[in-house]
């Protein structure tokens, strides 16, 4: 008997009947967008697909996508994400988080989320306030960030969300931006594809409580300057009219102006693999209103390769299973130790 072919899915197939209810210019509307266009390309059927959410305004994600999905609640998605992933590790799970949810109370599930290496997908959509409970200031603002609850500005140093992933063994770290759509659905793409915990930043403007606060690397008369895309294999060159670049000095990387002495060749060449550089490119991180200060990169800074915990415990159940009657229940539960005492 013949299986039905199904029609290929188009980014209509992927969009709820559900009113999307984001403030009308945010750019969760974009990220939506492209989440949606990116789906009919992975070859999955909807119904392997799940996206699971916190709380925040990017948490009512799940109630525009046509796929399963949960709302969670407070800093949890990742931890719930986890448990379906061990339990059903055929499906595709997507996490989508903001920047308080996933950096503040759910910090302590993100880590270990990401050190246990679940070939799950987390989308942080970073706007450095918590916009949902209207415009304090959240664990990616700035110093000196003057909002309802800093109205003297934020004395907290600020996490740059990139090095916490790297600090947790992320194998997957990249960033992108909701305002240059074919980036961010390349990014999505190469976090579908890698195996493991994919770790995505995605700077996100939220317009009416933190409004312009990436416009730098946004804007087109600043981008070209301001933003560095990392490609594999490729020599970090930016500016305008591709003018400058990034070279190695010593351990150090240093900007330089193209021309004179030094040219494309004398640049440091982009790899993905290569740890301690992705953390120096991690720590691009300056204020870009610093005078001296580095582009801030964009793209996929590290992609490795390590077991995912759901198929390293799959595998430790199934030796346990077919160890053929040598598993002793009462000796597992009375556990290691045991003392006789001699009468």
């Amino acid at each position: 008997m013949e299986t039905a072919t199904r029609p290929p899915l188009t980014a209509k197939d992927f969009a709820t009947d559900q009113e999307v209810r984001w403030c009308p210019g945010c750019g969760d509307y974009s990220i939506l967008a492209q989440v949606q266009k990116v789906m009919p390309t992975l070859g999955l059927p909807r119904e392997d697909i799940v996206i699971i959410s916190g709380i925040g305004c990017s948490s009512r994600f799940p109630y525009y996508m046509n796929t399963y999905g949960m709302h969670s609640i407070h800093g949890r998605a990742t931890a719930i994400a986890s448990g379906l992933k061990a339990a059903r590790p055929e499906l595709s799970v997507w996490i989508v988080s903001g920047d308080g949810d996933s950096m503040s109370i759910g910090g302590n599930h993100t880590i270990h989320l990401l050190r246990r290496n679940f070939d799950v997908n987390l989308l942080v959509f970073n706007n450095q306030i918590y916009g949902l409970t209207k415009g304090q200031y959240s664990p990616t603002s700035e110093k000196n960030k003057v909002t309802k609850s800093t109205p003297f500005g934020s004395i907290d140093h600020p996490f740059n969300p990139l090095a916490l992933a790297v600090g947790a063994d992320a194998t997957f770290i990249a960033r992108s931006m909701d305002r240059d759509p074919k980036h961010l659905q390349q990014v999505l793409i190469r976090s579908h594809q890698h195996k493991g915990a994919s770790f995505v930043e995605i700077y996100q403007n939220c317009n009416i409580f933190n409004d312009a606060a990436f416009e730098m690397f946004t804007e087109k008369s600043t981008k070209a300057d301001e933003a560095l895309f990392l490609e594999h294999g490729k020599p970090l060159v930016y500016g305008a009219s591709q003018n400058r670049g990034i070279r190695i000095d010593g351990m150090k990387p240093v900007v330089v102006e193209l021309g004179g002495d030094v040219g494309v060749s004398d640049l440091w060449v982009h790899d993905e693999r290569d740890l301690y550089k992705a953390q120096a490119l991690i720590r691009m991180f300056d204020d870009p209103k610093t005078e001296g200060h580095f582009p801030r990169p964009f793209g996929v800074f590290y992609e490795t390769d390590r077991p995912c915990y759901e198929d390293v415990m799959a595998m430790q159940i199934e030796e346990t299973i077919s160890s053929k009657g040598k598993s002793n229940l009462d000796k597992l539960l009375r556990g290691r130790e045991v003392w006789e005492i001699a009468g």
